[in-house]
């Protein structure tokens, strides 16, 4: 019996069908799903055993030089990319629209040429003039930068096997369409094809390729995931539209450190970088209130100190709210069970509203007791220090567990002016007798003796 081919595909997560239905099955989105034409999967009775070529082995224990790398004059990008661009290297980068994506690769494309590389800026989505206007408006135009506008993907690949450069900027690989593919542009076809074709010129000619992806309304890169694992570097460029901070965030990467983040600010004259985010994050804070505390995180290898602002009001409705920016609000929901049971404070007939200031997003546990603490702030009405930095996660059990770099998270507070530190009991931290560490080992006896409640 002949075996179905899936020619049907979702155009949203890419899920392939044998035939057309209205609802995807893999994400649920309506009227997603589109027929495409098959790649090509060569001759069927051709066997591939005996008919290449042996590849060169090597043992565990050889050495090799690290990749060289080319620093450019940003140096967050830098950071973000593990230490500089890598020859041979394919990079990804996905954000909102207007987030700032286009500017930032304008910016380093010139930054880029500055340092001696021979840059293209091939742009899908506008005319030449329209990067030229951006690049005199960012005070760019003297860099030597070669502008294309094309989308024929035949195209591009000629004159960038012709030209040799030392980086290739692409803006947006939605745009680009392969001839050899019979599916309109940014379907997932055309997507796969042109993310494969520019990451296998960047493997065999030398040359970098940094990509442009869109995203979708749920923040993930437009197209099958299958792109991701194509290319080398995948970054996501964030940040709200009411806020100027910009945070361009590694979320993979094969030649530095993941979830490294480079902190930008958003000005007349383009991105800026911002040195010590830190001090930018705080630096709208005023007099101690209800309901605030710092905490002292890491993004990658950098602390950052954020601000966390809950509010906790009497509900007008029988289902009370619980609105979270910035956070998981699903680990909002189990603090408040933990609070509830393990502690005898109950949040029922409560809205709840939970921010963390400057427009950023916390992703690791170590903020538990940190939003524990904004929580019980916010609900009893009373302040604390001003100089008091807050982490540590909590467990089901109501127990505080231990987070890593403490050390970091401690020197960067006392680099700011912070003289308090409440933490878990245990965690890796020398004696630091310019802080008062206060350590507790459950939450019970934090909202005690804290809060004097419990």
């Amino acid at each position: 019996m002949a075996k179905p081919t899936l020619n049907f595909v979702c155009q949203t997560c890419g899920a392939a069908f044998s035939k057309w239905s209205g609802r995807c099955d893999g994400c649920g989105e309506w009227n997603s799903i589109q027929e495409e034409k098959p790649l090509s999967e060569g001759p069927a009775k051709q066997a591939l055993v005996g008919r290449g070529r042996a590849v060169k082995l090597t043992d565990l224990d050889s050495t090799e030089a690290p990749p060289p790398r080319t620093a450019s004059a940003l140096g967050e990008l830098d950071r973000v990319l593990g230490g500089g661009l890598v020859p041979a290297s394919a990079v990804l980068v996905g954000g909102d629209p207007g987030i700032g994506k286009s500017t930032l690769l304008l910016q380093a494309a010139a930054a880029f040429a500055n340092a001696g590389l021979k840059v293209i800026y091939v742009s899908g989505e506008e005319a030449s003039a329209q990067v030229r206007l951006r690049a005199q408006r960012l005070g760019l135009g003297n860099a030597q930068v070669k502008l294309a506008a094309e989308t024929n993907l035949r195209d591009i690949l000629t004159t960038l096997d012709q030209e040799r450069p030392d980086l290739a900027i692409v803006d947006s690989i939605q745009t680009m369409w392969a001839d050899n593919v019979g599916s309109a542009p940014g379907s997932v076809s055309q997507v796969r094809a042109a993310a494969h074709e520019l990451t296998s010129f960047a493997k065999k000619r030398g040359s970098a390729v940094i990509m442009v992806g869109h995203v979708t309304k749920d923040g993930q890169i437009a197209g099958p995931r299958v792109v991701e694992h194509m290319v080398d570097t995948v970054l996501y460029f964030e940040g709200e539209r009411g806020h100027q901070f910009r945070i361009l965030r590694s979320v993979k990467n094969r030649f530095g450190p993941a979830d490294e983040i480079g902190v930008f600010e958003m000005t007349g004259g383009g991105l800026a970088q911002v040195h010590n985010p830190s001090a930018l994050f705080l630096s709208e804070r005023g007099q101690p209130a209800p309901g605030s505390v710092v905490f002292s995180g890491i993004e990658g290898t950098r602390p950052v100190l954020v601000e966390l602002q809950a509010l906790v009001a009497p509900s007008p409705h029988s289902q009370p709210r619980r609105s979270v920016v910035g956070w998981d609000g699903s680990r909002l929901a189990m603090i408040l069970a933990v609070l509830e049971s393990r502690c005898g404070i109950p949040f029922a007939g409560l809205d709840v509203y939970l921010n963390v200031a400057g427009g950023m997003k916390i992703n690791e546990p170590a903020a538990d007791l940190a939003v524990a603490a904004a929580l019980l702030s916010a609900r009893e009405d009373t302040a604390l220090p001003a100089e008091t930095v807050v982490f540590g996660e909590i467990s089901l059990s109501g127990a505080l567990r231990p987070v890593g770099q403490t050390e970091n998270r401690l020197k960067e507070a006392q680099k700011l002016g912070f003289s308090t530190a409440i933490l878990p009991v245990g965690g890796k931290a020398a004696s630091n007798k310019a802080m008062k560490l206060t350590r507790m080992g459950d939450l019970a006896s934090f909202v005690g003796e804290i809060f004097g409640a419990g």
